[in-house]
């Protein structure tokens, strides 16, 4: 994917919410602007990649614990100058949940969801902007999950507790849209998909 490429999946992205909106202008000002703006090392931002990860039935989404923030995320990470962010999204989920990509499956290639987001200054890096560009991938919720040197800990969460682990506004409205496609979902096909039984979160590994 060509920077070109990103530049036409921002553009055709529709986003639901007014501060996305915001995010979009944003960030096709952005890369318009900067031919390296996948360089992690780019200042003031720079883009990245994640996934929001359902399981098959849209009633969970797969969330890690960061193992340098110690805080609850989706995959994702810096896109290392490759410049097909979703490609980079797919490597940060199967690297980070220690899964093979046949058991990682993409639902579409259009952006799910789009955040700007500000990382605190650390040793390495001063404070600057992640211009996270998301996808939306499905795993079966029955795989075990290995997970990676990267979490402490690794959990299929539903959706109604999902603000328990993180209550970041971004994340509320990926949760928003799961529900909104579960319901759009459910309309096409009457018969419920097959739904792990139990409730509560369920360990990954």
């Amino acid at each position: 994917m060509h920077r070109e490429q990103l530049l036409h999946l921002l553009q055709r992205h529709q986003a639901p919410f007014i501060e996305e909106a915001g995010f979009r202008r944003r960030a096709l000002d952005f890369v318009r602007r900067h031919p390296d703006c996948f360089n992690c090392d780019l200042l003031p931002a720079h883009v990245t990649g994640s996934a929001w990860v359902l399981s098959p039935d849209r009633e969970r989404a797969l969330m890690l614990l960061h193992g340098k923030h110690n805080r609850w995320f989706q995959p994702g990470g810096h896109a290392d100058g490759q410049a097909d962010i979703l490609q980079v999204a797919l490597r940060e989920v199967h690297e980070e949940t220690g899964l093979a990509r046949e058991h990682i499956r993409l639902v579409a290639e259009d952006v799910f969801d789009l955040d700007i987001h500000t990382i605190p200054a650390s040793p390495e890096f001063p404070q600057h902007d992640h211009i996270d560009v998301r996808f939306l991938v499905e795993i079966d919720d029955r795989l075990e999950i290995p997970g990676s040197h990267e979490s402490h800990a690794v959990l299929w969460v539903p959706l109604q507790h999902v603000s328990r682990y993180n209550n970041n506004r971004s994340c509320w409205r990926m949760v928003e849209k799961s529900r909104r496609l579960r319901t759009a979902e459910h309309v096409d096909d009457p018969v419920p998909a097959h739904r792990v039984p139990g409730p509560g979160t369920r360990p990954g590994y």
